[in-house]
């Protein structure tokens, strides 16, 4: 991300022995002790060594980057129990030694990315963004060794971002005159060398993350280990809608990369989109799909996937804010049912001992302790977040199709075009997330893998802002086509992008536009005024209107939310439904949320029994009301079937559960100078509390019981280094 500076799930592995009821099998088992599974599941990154005002309790810590104390940070945490791991960036980092010829006995400010005035794009101080040569990455590679030496278990590579004003320094010059065997063409001189200049920044980082991950991989074989690699990334949107060029999806189908991190967070969800002709933020529908375009980049591949999201973020914002959007982003991250890895934060030092202000009318304080405990709560509820079989309520079926040539036609302008916030994009899933469809993405990258269309009826696509990268995604769209699929194509064709010199129009290819290829493979020829034709046993609609038009005018998704409905009534046999809400249960938990700007403004309302995990007083509800515009989690009191003892909620990071006849014990443990809160469920009202730190002095603890639920509400001060509670009853 821009700015740089416990026990796993708990389970009962042995079962209880029903001899005689509950009361003889304590009886013959007088202690039963509740082991931990070692799957590492949450994360954080940070530059820092290990302090207890920050000592979050995740499974792992990515240290970031390489310096005269990396391997005294790396043993600092590692001394804590931390899985440590290495994080390090791609495109910039604190590498003034290999830009002042510490290295190589070469200075190499000249690889620096290059704007069209000459100007190096920095990323901080005596920090630019780099064009990767051969000698950066050997520099890179150097990096990995080292960390590989002093033992960590993973390598990420993060944010390989090439700027799409950059292009101008000599190190990218002499990358074209390599790449494309020409003379390097500026790429505000036409479309076509946007293009290519596009092109070759989305080649140049995909060649130099392969070469490193080769060599992470060779290295760490020759020690006997496997260290897997990981890319730390933002979302396809995020880099389109910032003018940044990755490599994305197709790093994916790299035989040495294992999976990303998907960098999503207030910060990048809050970029402003279109909707209802009205452009402002949206950041809980903005994150959803930005978590969905990176879900599927993964999904088909088989690659691993942590989400990520930020309780604050690099602007400076309210504390009032970030809680409001953490909420936001968090509950978004959650309704992806079979992703169950998060990276719960970045820098946690900056989120703990950083100064903010409460609000607009406020002077910087530190984070306010009740949202340090909210947070926690939330934080610590990854760690029981399971994979699940259900999905996100509302019609499923409908996807968007998506590339990495989405980033490509960003800048310059030509010829009179633009896509104001990636409009063309969001006028095909805005109307529809909108109304509670929970619509994917698709990558054409990804259309060769058997896995990623199925389950699609819908298929939505346009080539208003991007370019299919070869003919076979058309050749594959044709196929699910003439096998029942519903594909709705919307534009004009009438950017400039359109006329670049690429496959559909050399090599023997003739065709004006890309989608007069796709038409071809489908069997058409659209005329105007007809928007249905039959494929095989499927369908294809043509929409001869920019997917911009949809969004940046009132009511203007009206004619196309009919199409919509007509393809999916079709491929479907049932009506498209639509509502103002997402609702997900997994495992115990709820998570949810209501939409406002949609067809009613209507709250979500739920019945049961639930804990609020949104609110520090962990309160028991029987209802709860979610205000269109808001989300909520929820843990279900009624999901409960095992009746043992057990923290359902807290914040803290509970471990060394233990369970005799008449008493229930554990160890939390968070950062220090914050507050605990637990909702523990008991088979009756205790009859002591007793709570001590790792020096065996008494902590101060306030409790509650709440009779209907049997749970116990339990308050006191964290302790990096642990409080012991036993529990008597």
């Amino acid at each position: 991300m821009r700015f740089q500076p416990g026990s796993s799930f708990l389970k009962i592995l042995s079962k209880l022995i029903p001899v005689l009821g509950l009361a003889s099998f304590y009886g013959i088992v007088q202690a039963q002790t509740i082991k931990h599974d070692t799957l590492s599941k949450t994360s954080v990154q940070i530059a820092e060594p290990w302090k207890p005002d920050f000592d979050v309790r995740s499974d792992i810590v990515m240290v970031y980057g390489v310096d005269s104390t990396f391997e005294n940070r790396v043993a600092s945490w590692r001394k804590h129990g931390y899985n440590v791991q290495f994080m390090t960036g791609s495109a910039w980092g604190e590498y003034q030694d290999y830009f002042n010829g510490k290295f190589d006995g070469k200075t190499h400010l000249n690889e620096g990315q290059t704007d069209i005035d000459g100007n190096i794009i920095w990323h901080g101080k005596d920090v630019p963004y780099v064009v990767p040569t051969p000698s950066y990455i050997n520099y890179l590679k150097q990096a990995c060794k080292r960390a590989i030496d002093a033992g960590v278990s993973a390598v990420y590579l993060e944010e390989p971002e090439f700027w799409t004003q950059g292009g101008y320094s000599p190190a990218f010059k002499s990358a074209w005159q390599a790449y494309y065997k020409s003379p390097w063409i500026a790429q505000d001189k036409s479309p076509e060398a946007t293009y290519l200049s596009s092109k070759l920044k989305y080649q140049i980082f995909y060649t130099a993350l392969n070469e490193i991950f080769k060599y992470v991989k060779e290295y760490s074989a020759q020690k006997g280990l496997h260290i897997p690699c990981f890319v730390p990334t933002h979302s396809l949107l995020n880099y389109a809608a910032w003018g940044i060029v990755s490599p994305e999806a197709s790093l994916a189908s790299l035989k040495y990369m294992d999976g990303y991190i998907a960098q999503v967070w207030t910060g990048t969800s809050r970029v402003p989109v279109y909707f209802n002709g009205l452009m402002k933020e949206r950041v809980f529908e903005n994150a959803f799909l930005e978590y969905g375009t990176i879900w599927s980049m993964t999904a088909p591949t088989h690659r691993s996937v942590y989400f990520l999201t930020d309780p604050i973020e690099d602007g400076v914002r309210t504390w009032e804010d970030y809680k409001k959007n953490y909420e936001a982003t968090f509950t978004a991250e959650l309704l992806y049912p079979t992703v169950n890895k998060f990276e719960v934060m970045p820098w946690p030092n900056r989120i703990y001992l950083g100064k903010f202000k409460p609000n607009e009318q406020s002077a910087p304080e530190p984070i306010n302790p009740q949202f340090a405990t909210q947070m926690q709560i939330m934080v610590n509820s990854l760690q029981h977040m399971p994979v699940t079989s259900n999905l996100v309520s509302g019609s499923h079926g409908i996807s968007v199709l998506i590339g990495n040539s989405i980033m490509f036609q960003r800048f310059p302008k030509h010829q009179g075009y633009d896509d104001p916030q990636l409009s063309n994009f969001y006028g095909m899933v805005m109307p529809l997330v909108k109304r509670g469809v929970p619509v994917q993405v698709t990558h054409m990258e990804n259309l060769g893998f058997t896995e990623t269309l199925k389950g699609t009826k819908v298929l939505i696509m346009s080539y208003a802002n991007l370019k299919p990268n070869n003919a076979a995604v058309h050749l594959q769209l044709a196929k699910w086509v003439k096998n029942g699929g519903m594909l709705i194509y919307c534009g004009k064709d009438d950017d400039p992008f359109q006329q670049v010199s690429e496959w559909w129009n050399n090599g023997g290819m003739h065709f004006k536009t890309p989608s007069q290829h796709l038409f071809k493979q489908l069997g058409i020829n659209p005329i105007n005024g007809r928007e249905e034709y039959t494929f095989g046993k499927g369908k294809v609609f043509v929409l001869r209107e920019n997917p911009k038009q949809i969004v940046m005018q009132a009511n203007g998704d009206e004619h196309f939310l009919k199409l919509v409905e007509n393809a999916y009534n079709t491929g479907k046999g049932i009506p498209l439904a639509y509502k103002n809400s997402f609702v997900l249960n997994r495992g115990p938990y709820i998570v949810a949320a209501a939409m406002d700007e949609s067809h009613n403004n209507d709250p979500l309302l739920l019945k049961g029994h639930f804990i609020d995990l949104f609110n520090t007083e962990l309160p028991v509800v029987t209802s709860k009301t979610i205000p269109a515009g808001t989300q909520a989690l929820l843990y279900n009191l009624d999901k409960i079937s095992n009746k043992q003892p057990s923290v359902l909620a807290g914040a803290s990071r509970v471990s060394d559960e233990s369970i005799t006849i008449d008493t229930y014990s554990f160890v939390t443990k968070s950062p220090d100078n914050t507050k605990n809160v637990l909702r523990i469920r008991l088979p009756r009202k205790p009859k002591e509390i007793k709570a001590t730190n790792i020096n065996q002095q008494n902590v101060a603890v306030e409790n509650n019981w709440d009779a209907g639920s049997q749970t116990l509400l339990l308050k006191y001060e964290n302790q990096s280094s642990g409080v012991k509670v036993k529990l008597t009853y």
